[in-house]
This record gives structure tokens, C-alpha cells and sequence, in this order.
């Protein structure tokens, strides 16, 4: 059978745990490396867009830095990350120039995906860095994070970042061939799961801790960013990064690994989202011409359309965009402060940057970023 679902996909994050990539602590694998990215290539020449979350930074410093195990302390940790994070830009840059690729270095943490601001500038920088035909490669920010911060893994990671982005897939990269109805190390009679949905809580008792020395996730942590990624109707799916062409089979639709879906599509998911989840800081008053591009046409929200901006908000912030009456016709993420949306509203876009000196973006707010009430 074809997974049409995999098939179809065609904005995909990808996900590479230290346990591959670092062949079980014996320095990075190179070669490895270079048969991910050359089938990352081919999918990008087919014309799907791909951004690489990989691991490895950790591992890889731990091992340039002679360490025989993983530190407790933060500060190694974070030491062994600076270090290391050099050998794995440098092996991906390198691999990915093969196929006159350029690649871009991404560095998160939860902080950057909590404040609404740095979510909306770090996604501008990753969709304008796919625009561009660039493959971002995420990792977690670990020479700068504390453990209040931490991701905890990078399964969690991949998952914002799939949200962050509207992704369709999510491919998790794992030492596992995927999900299974019990320990595959323990017991042979074990069964691949093949398809379920991310939410069935009955998968949680067959998820399992690490076993791994170098990676901090396990099965349960690769369930639980199902789970995240499927809040922005992404669908996840686990395979075994070690299998000849995963990718390709991935992309071509074959069944390999465990498929977790979500339960709604990314638009719905998304605009629900936005509905409910946060506290609305402003008010934005719209004309009629602008009412009825947004009721109507389904479009972004210009600055020309506004005629008064209420309240105190900053870039990224909940606002509601009102009629004359006062009656709420939508709410999204404004990309400009209540300050910079005053100075242009009734104003073209092309007059933003002689307005403000510089032009953040050209709508106010993007219809990905807004729901229609």
C-alpha cells in the first residue's frame, strides 16, 4: 500500500538523533551523513522543502574533547556543545555543497519559541531561508541554555519547529526501525506498528525511556513530539535513519516505520489555535474595504486598511481587528508594534519603510496568522 500521506508531503522537517549521527559515540559518521543529505538533495530537486533538525553538538564535542562519558554538569555540557557544534555545521556544509547546496545554521531555544516576538522572527527567518532554496539545519542553542530552558530533546525541538513552520511531516530519524507493540530488544515477537493516531493514549504504555548514552530522548519523547507537531495538524512518522534510502521511501510513500497522524488538517489546527490560546493586547479598526478582503478573498491584512490602532501591543502579540461598529471580524499576530501601526496604518506598503526607515514584513498581519470570526 502507498502512504499518500507521506507521498503528498512536501514542506518536511527532518529529524536526526546523536545515536546516528555520532555512530554510537565513535565521532561523527560521515559517511552516514552523506547518504542522508544526498537523498535530502534528491527531494529538494524534486521540489519538496526540507528543514534539518540534527542533533550531535553534544556528542560530537564530548568526543573531540576526549571525554569517555556525558558530563552532568551544564557547563561541560554546554563547553562540550560550543566544540562540537563546530564538527557538525562543518560536515553538513561540506556534504551539502556536493549538490550546490547552501545550508544555514539555526539555534533554538525554548525562550526563542515562547515569546511571540522572537517566534515570528524566527519564523520569517526560516520560511524566507527556504524561499531561497537554503537548507536550515536546527539545533538546540545548548551552549547558551540552562536547565530551566532545555528542550530536554531534540524530538521536542523538531516538533516546534514543524509547528513553527506549517510543516506536513515530521520524519524522525531513530536507531528503531519505529513503534512497537513491545521492547523489540527483549522480545521477538514484538510487531511494528505501523499507523495509529498520535493522540491514542493507549500508545503511551508500549513508549520506553533512552537507551542510548548519548541522546536524552527515548520512544516516549518521539510519541510525545507526535503529539506536539499533530497540535498544527503535522503528522508524524518514525523510521529507522539506518535503513538504506529511509527518505526516498519516505517521500515515494512506502510503509516503513510508524505513521502517527494528527486529527486535523494544519489550517484548521493552526487557526484554532489562535482562537483560543491567547490573550488579545490590541485592537486594530478596519474599513470596509478591508473587511471584505478578509471575509471574502481570505487575504492578509495591509496596513492601508486600518484606520485606528487601540491598546499597547508588541510584534507578535494577539490583536483583534474591529469594524467601525466595534464588532470583532478577526484576530491574528500583528507583525508591528501598536507604536510602528499607528505611524502606517492607512498607509501603502511601499510606503512602510520611508515611513519607519526599515519594513519588518509587508502585511500587518498574514492570513497564516489570523482566524476569521
Amino acid at each position: 500500500m502507498t502512504r499518500t500521506i507521506t507521498q503528498d508531503a512536501q514542506r518536511l522537517v527532518v529529524k536526526i538523533g546523536s545515536a546516528l549521527l555520532t555512530n554510537n559515540g565513535a565521532g561523527l559518521d560521515r559517511d552516514a551523513i552523506d547518504g542522508w543529505v544526498e537523498q535530502i538533495a534528491q527531494l529538494l530537486a524534486q521540489g519538496k522543502e526540507i528543514v534539518l533538525v540534527s542533533s550531535g553538538s553534544i556528542a560530537e564535542g564530548i568526543v573531540r574533547l576526549g571525554w569517555k562519558t556525558r558530563p552532568e554538569s551544564i557547563h561541560e555540557l554546554q563547553a562540550a556543545a560550543a566544540v562540537g557544534q563546530m564538527g557538525l555545521i562543518q560536515t553538513y556544509e561540506s556534504s551539502f555543497k556536493r549538490f550546490d547546496r547552501l545550508t544555514a545554521q539555526i539555534l533554538l531555544d525554548h525562550d526563542d519559541l515562547a515569546n511571540r516576538q522572537r517566534y515570528l522572527n524566527a519564523r520569517s527567518a526560516l520560511q524566507t531561508l527556504i524561499q531561497l532554496n537554503v537548507v536550515p539545519i536546527v539545533n538546540e542553542n545548548d551552549t547558551v541554555v540552562t536547565d530551566e530552558i532545555r528542550f530536554g530533546d531534540n524530538d521536542s525541538l523538531a516538533a516546534l519547529v514543524a509547528n513553527l513552520i506549517d510543516a506536513d511531516l515530521l520524519v524522525i530519524l531513530t536507531d528503531k526501525d519505529g513503534l512497537y507493540s513491545a521492547n523489540p530488544d527483549l522480545d521477538p515477537h514484538a510487531q511494528l506498528i505501523s499507523e495509529a493516531m498520535a493522540d491514542d493514549s493507549a500508545l503511551d504504555a508500549l513508549a520506553g525511556g533512552s537507551n542510548s548514552a548519548l541522546g536524552r530522548g527515548g520512544m516516549i519523547t518521539k510519541l510525545q513530539a507526535a503529539r506536539l507537531a499533530a497540535r498544527s495538524g503535522c503528522n508524524t512518522i518514525i523510521v529507522g535513519g539506518r535503513n538504506s534510502g529511509i527518505l526516498t521511501a519516505v517521500s515515494e510513500g512506502a510503509e516503513v516505520g510508524t505513521l502517527l497522524t494528527a486529527s486535523q488538517q494544519p489550517l484548521a489546527a493552526r487557526k484554532q489555535w489562535l482562537a483560543g490560546q491567547l490573550q488579545v493586547k490590541g485592537q486594530l479598526v478596519l474599513d470596509a474595504g478591508a473587511i471584505k478582503v478578509l471575509q471574502q478573498q481570505g487575504r492578509s491584512l495591509l496596513a492601508v486598511g486600518v484606520t485606528q490602532v487601540k491598546g499597547q501591543f508588541t510584534r507578535g502579540e494577539l490583536v483583534s481587528c474591529m469594524d467601525a461598529n466595534g464588532q470583532e471580524i478577526a484576530r491574528g499576530l500583528v507583525n508591528y508594534n501598536s507604536d510602528e501601526a499607528t505611524r502606517i496604518q492607512g498607509q501603502s506598503t511601499e510606503r512602510i519603510a520611508e515611513i519607519l526607515g526599515y519594513r519588518e514584513d509587508d502585511e500587518l498581519i498574514h492570513r497564516d496568522n489570523m482566524v476569521v470570526s
